[in-house]
């Protein structure tokens, strides 16, 4: 095991200690079993409104493919990372409809927006 895949651990005394990798790929859900929140969020972006998708399990690259797909479908830019989505503006309603269509059927709208 290389040294330099290691994560979150500077030093182990432990000799049983395992160690994580960058490597440990886990795998995607179901769109049936994902557990979404749609929110609108606008904390630290100077007043302006985001769409934030939270609770995505998976890898990034199907995160990164869902964001892609949402984005085209309400026409503005975003960003995926960490298991979030943010989409540019308000469309908390758009997603959450998107979302219903695609099969993630335990969406939850989150918030009085």
């Amino acid at each position: 095991m290389s040294k330099k895949n290691r994560i979150n651990v500077v030093y182990s005394t432990n000799p049983d200690f395992s160690y994580e990798t960058e490597g440990d790929d886990m795998e995607t859900l179901a769109p049936d079993e994902q557990e979404l929140r749609v929110l609108i969020d606008r904390k630290q972006r100077k007043g302006k409104s985001v769409t934030l998708i939270t609770g995505f399990e998976g890898t990034d690259d199907d995160l990164k493919d869902l964001e892609k797909t949402l984005k085209s479908k309400c026409g503005v830019g975003g960003s995926a990372k960490n298991g979030e989505i943010l989409i540019q503006g308000e469309f908390k309603d758009k997603v959450y409809d998107l979302l219903l269509d695609m099969g993630y059927k335990r969406t939850k709208k989150v918030g009085g927006y």
